[in-house]
């Protein structure tokens, strides 16, 4: 069985006894989170589909906050002598999925 959820503005195929990484949530390690109403389920075929939720609860528990691989920005223009570096971690945090419904 899997669902689909909206966490944090962005939609997400979750399945049980398994993590995912999401953007950075409230909470400390070892809380537990609802991440809200499913979207969309599938249970061995059989799909449900929301308009625009089901009154399907995801729960599960945060592993740790960890961060994402770095990303980096250049700036530059030509023939003026201009060059910018930026980096950037995104903020995510690790949770296992405890069930779906």
């Amino acid at each position: 069985m899997y669902a689909i959820v909206n966490i944090a503005g962005q939609q997400t195929k979750v399945e049980a006894n398994k993590f995912v990484y999401a953007h950075k949530l409230a909470g400390n390690v070892g809380d537990t989170v609802t991440l809200g109403n499913a979207l969309l389920t599938d249970d061995n075929g059989t799909i449900t589909v929301g308009a625009p939720e089901l009154s399907v609860a995801v729960t599960g528990t945060i592993l740790a906050h960890v961060k994402g691989d770095k990303v980096l920005v250049f700036k530059k223009k030509r023939r003026k002598g201009y060059q910018k570096m930026n980096g950037h971690r995104q903020s995510f945090t690790k949770v296992m999925i405890n069930s779906i419904g």
